[in-house]
């Protein structure tokens, strides 16, 4: 894994084309073999179209990307088979939840899922729901993820502006921070309410993180170096606000 960073920017602008993608063209008979394994372990695996990002840049606090449509089973394998195709990237974003006692809520996926016991923010991979024009809309993606996955509505929380950029080799992680106004225990319960009338839930628990004794190897490293950026900054200026 490449050195991760943190960028703050404030707007994306996240274009579409539908066009091909030779690594998926070039390895069909491979790629299906490599999903039919999985789905004969995990049934509940779906192969239809999502987005992956092709070039990008940030500039002037602005994010530009333009994606383009490929099957899940090759993005499978394009994660399986350790990123094969550099110029190909994993790029989503993710709603951060943060109740009003300061604590993050992070869900841990389900066994059903295709990353099971991973803890992670609300999110899932843009799909061509989230397409519009030649634009790809990544904050209807986060408002679409928080209400199927934790049941929550993105106008029961106070959005901050921007968004933080965490790239991280292939994966490229888009962060909202959303503030809630009711403490963690009961955001928990709220969600686990909703996990559990869902017939399968993508998400089995909920986690509440506090601070750096909350963090677990099952948390992708986006997720850590995001968690981490937000405490330092919290922390300088706490300080900062004490002279």
């Amino acid at each position: 894994m490449s050195k991760i960073s943190v960028v703050p920017v404030e707007r994306l602008d996240m274009g579409y084309v539908c066009r091909p993608w030779g690594f998926e063209e070039a390895n069909r008979g491979s790629i299906d073999a490599h999903f039919a394994g999985l789905q004969g372990k995990n049934p509940a695996l779906w192969n239809g179209k999502v987005l992956m990002l092709g070039a990008f840049s940030i500039a002037d606090a602005v994010f530009r990307g333009s994606y383009f449509p490929v099957d899940y089973a090759s993005f499978i394998a394009w994660r399986d088979w350790n990123y094969p195709d550099a110029n190909a990237h994993d790029c989503f974003a993710m709603g951060t939840i943060r109740s009003a006692d300061g604590a993050f809520l992070l869900g841990v996926m389900a066994p059903s899922t295709a990353n099971a016991g991973l803890i992670y923010f609300p999110c899932g991979t843009p799909d061509l729901s989230d397409v519009a024009g030649d634009k790809v809309d990544l904050e209807a993606n986060v408002e679409r993820e928080l209400m199927e996955e934790a049941g929550l509505r993105l106008s029961e929380f106070d959005i901050s502006p921007g968004w933080l950029t965490v790239l991280a080799g292939p994966w490229i992680a888009n962060m909202k921070m959303l503030l809630a106004h009711e403490a963690a225990a009961t955001l928990r319960a709220r969600i686990l309410d909703h996990l559990a009338g869902q017939r399968r839930p993508e998400l089995s628990d909920i986690r509440i993180v506090r601070g750096p004794q909350d963090l677990s190897p099952m948390m992708p490293p986006h997720v850590v170096a995001y968690l981490q950026y937000v405490w330092h900054r919290d922390n300088v200026g706490s300080a900062g606000g004490k002279g």
